[in-house]
């Protein structure tokens, strides 16, 4: 079945963002610029289920994307529907609301890093996310995106869905794009641990966002 052709296309990146780092904001670039998207939604995890114990609060997360994200080249949507959720968050939940908020002819585009891809098949329900978006990966330095990294049924998916920017931006959803030249290795876990022990990592996050954590005294021991 043929996903029905895109009025609009929305691109999405959900993360923890504790805290967020030139990584993520790499990736979302990389992704405005190939896609030509009319929309970049932002989503920061509310209680993400494979992932526990987030340093920063909500409300931290949600200022340190808005200043991160504050100078893109298309409007940008800070979605909370996720810190709102009082249960675990699972992407499809998300991709679900979104669709039945955005409705069906808009193109929904699901933005990851290798990292991510690696284990999708461990997502809750990771096929039907297809039913609701496409989905994009982009490399990571160590993080390989060939079959000997993905798993083969993930593999298999994304081949048999791979399409050209194009058709990704004038289609609903279905359908996969494999960004291989996207080479930032940024990790927030790094990053909190640098910041713990009293270090400034300047090159590794936006300068609003050193700023604030540094004034709000986030990540300290």
């Amino acid at each position: 079945m043929t996903a029905p052709s895109a009025s609009r296309c929305i691109a999405i990146l959900g993360g923890s963002f504790d805290p967020v780092h030139n990584g993520h904001v790499a990736l979302a670039q990389y992704f405005v610029d190939l896609l030509h998207p009319d929309e970049l939604h932002v989503l920061p995890a509310g209680n993400p289920w494979q992932k526990h114990g987030l340093q920063a609060s909500a409300a931290d997360r949600v200022e340190m994307v808005r200043r991160a994200f504050d100078n893109q080249k298309v409007p940008v949507v800070i979605d909370e529907q996720e810190i709102l959720r009082s249960t675990a968050t699972f992407t499809i939940d998300t991709l679900r609301a979104l669709r039945e908020e955005l409705g069906p002819d808009v193109s929904i585009v699901f933005l990851m890093g290798a990292d991510q891809l690696q284990h999708l098949n461990t997502w809750q329900g990771w096929r039907q996310l297809f039913d609701y978006a496409h989905l994009c990966a982009a490399s990571r330095p160590g993080f390989g995106m060939g079959a000997a990294h993905v798993p083969q049924e993930v593999a298999q998916e994304f081949a048999s869905r791979n399409a050209t920017p194009q058709q990704i931006a004038s289609h609903s959803h279905g359908l996969t794009c494999l960004a291989s030249n996207l080479a930032v290795d940024i990790s927030s876990t790094a990053i909190r641990a640098s910041l713990h022990n009293g270090e400034r990592p300047d090159v590794l996050i936006p300068a609003r966002v050193l700023d604030y954590i540094e004034q709000h005294h986030l990540y300290q021991s």
